[in-house]
């Protein structure tokens, strides 16, 4: 079931029309040149929180055609 709900969050994420997101400064390629994930499927979504600047950030990756992370979704959590 939670692949199921991953995939649709995927397609869903994949699907629509968005600008290139950035790395900030927490993102898990920010300032890194990033290896290749060899041993993981194309498609696969992982997520990372962080702080930066007072704010606590979600982001969504999903690994590239490259083999790479690609930031899909950046948002700020509320923190109360």
């Amino acid at each position: 079931m939670k692949t199921a709900v991953l995939a649709a969050l995927a397609t869903l994420i994949l699907a629509a029309p968005a600008a290139a997101l950035e790395p900030i400064k927490g993102s898990l390629n920010y300032n890194a040149d990033q290896t290749a994930l060899s041993k993981t499927p194309v498609g696969s979504v992982t997520f990372n929180e962080f702080h930066n600047g007072g704010n606590r950030y979600r982001e969504v990756y999903v690994v590239d055609t490259d083999r790479r992370l690609k930031i899909v979704n950046r948002s700020v959590v509320d923190n109360s």
